[in-house]
């Protein structure tokens, strides 16, 4: 009981430091969590099938990107240039395995348009629609159109997944953003991280948290690399 007590109550201390440069408009809820943690408890992940995910990595290239802030797509725009240099100094994409963690405030990247516009997910994380400047009430790296990358030629995260490229999302995020975003709306938040959870992108793996990950994808062979900008 006090172990889960303890795991509790460190869930919710990282929901207070995770949340509160980008959250600042609903810190009520942030500073009742700290002072009562039980309200915050991680949706379920099968450990098996994201250990499973990652026997997935090939090739001699291996690379991991660390993803933990938008950085104006950059967490996809290196991506891609990872292929694109490898392709350009000799080596196909089937030696090539880059991966990109999406963890903290870049989570929203592994999220359905749906879920953008429903939670104002663009004006939640910060992120902006390159076409009107307004905050993005979609989703512009998955399928990018026109402008949403500064170069056309830059590919979105469902064309890099044909080409290889594994894109993973933090569960642990997940569960505390929908859960802010579920008491800023008067929402059941169990309710509300099912639905998030259930708007991952195809082809996108939910893993215990971005760090997990992170560590994992090291272990079996990927360089880390930080995805700023």
């Amino acid at each position: 009981m006090k172990n889960h007590q303890s795991r509790r109550m460190f869930v919710g201390a990282l929901a207070l430091g995770a949340t509160a440069t980008t959250m600042a408009t609903v810190t009520n809820p942030l500073r009742s969590w700290y002072l009562n943690p039980n309200t915050l408890d991680s949706g379920s992940v099968e450990a098996g099938d994201a250990e499973a995910w990652f026997k997935k990595i090939k090739g001699t290239h291996r690379v991991v990107f660390d993803g933990s802030m938008p950085y104006d797509g950059f967490p996809i725009i290196w991506n891609w240039a990872y292929y694109l240099t490898n392709n350009e100094t000799g080596s196909p994409d089937s030696d090539i395995t880059a991966m990109t963690v999406l963890r903290h405030d870049a989570i929203p990247f592994a999220l359905h348009s749906d879920l953008w516009e429903k939670y104002k997910l663009g004006e939640v994380f910060k992120i902006r629609d390159n076409a009107t400047q307004e905050h993005a009430l979609r989703n512009p790296y998955f399928e990018p159109r026109e402008g949403d990358f500064p170069m056309p030629v830059i590919e979105g995260i469902k064309r890099l997944q044909e080409r290889g490229a594994m894109f993973c999302v933090c569960n642990l995020a997940l569960t505390v953003y929908s859960s802010i975003a579920a008491q800023k709306m008067g929402l059941d938040p169990k309710e509300v991280y099912d639905e998030w959870a259930n708007a991952v992108l195809p082809g996108i793996q939910l893993v215990p948290s971005g760090v997990w990950a992170l560590g994992r994808a090291q272990q079996h062979g990927c360089s880390y690399i930080y995805a700023g900008g």
